[in-house]
């Protein structure tokens, strides 16, 4: 800068006094390809979905509920209640639904962290 002592603050002051702006480099989005649409099952027992929710009560905490429906006809196959659910209790559910229904070519579920346990992953 032919001599003159300027650091990048006092460069940035004078830019702003003259009001000119400093080049904004733009982010560079990802590009991501549209996901295929979800599978429509055409029988029961075909593709089944489970999830957790949680209901906040008044005065005792919250409370836990696992579901497990059919996608075919979504029909509620299981709901499991308590103030915590176990995966142990979960798999015992599990099994009851698949003594009553018959097993299931798949099942569909989000990555929570309520299927991370040691049980699951064996």
């Amino acid at each position: 800068m032919k001599g003159f002592k300027w650091n990048h603050k006092r460069v940035n002051r004078i830019y702003r006094d003259l009001e000119l702006n400093l080049r904004i480099k733009p982010r560079h989005r990802l590009v991501r390809e549209g996901l295929p649409p979800l599978a429509v099952p055409v029988a029961i027992n075909q593709s089944w979905s489970m999830d957790f929710m949680r209901e906040q009560l008044s005065e005792a905490g919250s409370i836990r509920l696992f579901n497990v429906i059919d996608d075919f006809n979504r029909k509620g196959l299981g709901i499991e209640v308590d103030f915590s659910l176990p995966s142990e209790r979960v798999f015992r559910s599990l099994d009851r639904i698949v003594e009553w229904r018959g097993k299931s070519n798949a099942i569909r579920c989000d990555n929570g962290l309520e299927y991370i346990s040691a049980v699951t992953l064996a």
